[in-house]
């Protein structure tokens, strides 16, 4: 690491994960830490939080409100939680706009609706004009363990089906567009809740290994998050991954690779290859129908993908895009 923060260290790539490895963990290490899951697990509940901090605050099908909401929530979907409760802190400098404000507070109502989880406590701040970015956002959750269910890189297995729900990168280039707005192409971000798909997933299947949603850093930084925690490795098949032909001309014209872009409405899901096609049925007949398999745990410690053309090459954990913030 270098001697100075660099916005590489929030981007969910490889500097994120050394960051977290080496100044929080070094000091503040325990169990639930060093589990590294979206959620921490403490008896029968999870406990999870997130801070958004996403320009422009709106952008097409949302803005940062939902993302607030959906993006705790989904962390404690993908830990086998039912989602209950939120807190809600709110930071804004001085002159931000009331109805601003308003709107974007409508926006957590509706999205807390459709989520299911009651906002129950919060807090609510003003700093001085220019000393933040206009409205910084930060939600904690708790949610109820799902009875026999859990997600943890020490469960997943060689010969393991690696699942994801829907098209990757949607939210990411839809944030990049919107903050260029050179080319003009109708994408629009995957912000979603999950629960309503998710928990019945766990319920139905108890062979699932993990699950995690692919938001900073993307699908390729999940994969190499299971790699390096695991000691094993991941094929995935090009042909397999779901990735809209705009989204994937978008991120070329934009030099930007969509693996490492994020989705804020999408599950990677580890899971028993006996399992796998069944669960591919359920995912689809409710109502994700680009799920798909995209690859297998090896006993390599890389992450492989083979390309359309029959190629090989690593994945690799990046260090760094230079992306603007995105969630």
């Amino acid at each position: 690491m270098g001697e100075r923060i660099t916005l590489s260290y929030g981007d969910g790539m490889r500097d994120t994960y050394n960051i977290i490895r080496d100044v929080f963990l070094s000091s503040l290490s325990n169990p639930s830490l060093r589990e590294l899951n979206d959620s921490a697990r403490i008896g029968e509940f999870v406990f999870s939080c997130d801070s958004f901090t996403v320009k422009p605050l709106f952008f097409p099908d949302s803005d940062i409100g939902k993302l607030s909401i959906y993006g705790t929530v989904n962390d404690i979907c993908v830990s086998a939680a039912e989602p209950l409760y939120l807190s809600l802190a709110i930071i804004v400098e001085e002159g931000f706009v009331i109805k601003t404000l308003e709107k974007i507070v409508s926006s957590i109502k509706i999205a807390a609706k459709n989520s299911g989880i009651k906002v129950v406590t919060g807090d609510f701040k003003v700093v001085e004009k220019k000393k933040i970015d206009g409205i910084f956002i930060s939600t904690a959750g708790i949610g109820k363990r799902l009875k026999g269910r859990s997600s943890s890189f020490r469960k997943i297995k060689v010969g393991d089906k690696v699942i994801i729900t829907g098209g990757i990168a949607e939210h990411g280039i839809t944030i990049l567009l919107s903050r260029n707005k050179i080319f003009d192409f109708d994408i629009k971000s995957d912000c979603q809740c999950l629960n309503k798909v998710l928990i019945p997933l766990w319920k139905k299947f108890s062979s699932i290994r993990f699950m995690r949603d692919p938001t900073r850093g993307g699908l390729a930084s999940v994969l190499n998050e299971i790699s390096l925690n695991t000691n094993l490795g991941i094929k995935i098949f090009e042909n397999n991954i779901p990735l809209r032909k705009d989204v994937k001309a978008a991120s070329e014209l934009l030099g930007v690779d969509p693996y490492y872009l994020a989705s804020e409405g999408r599950a990677v899901i580890v899971i028993s290859k006996e399992k796998a096609k069944e669960a591919i049925k359920f995912l689809h007949n409710n109502g994700f129908r680009k799920a798909s398999i995209i690859g297998t745990i090896t006993k390599q410690s890389k992450v492989i993908i083979k390309t359309v053309s029959g190629g090989e090459r690593i994945l690799d954990f990046s260090y760094s895009l230079n992306l603007p913030r995105i969630c």
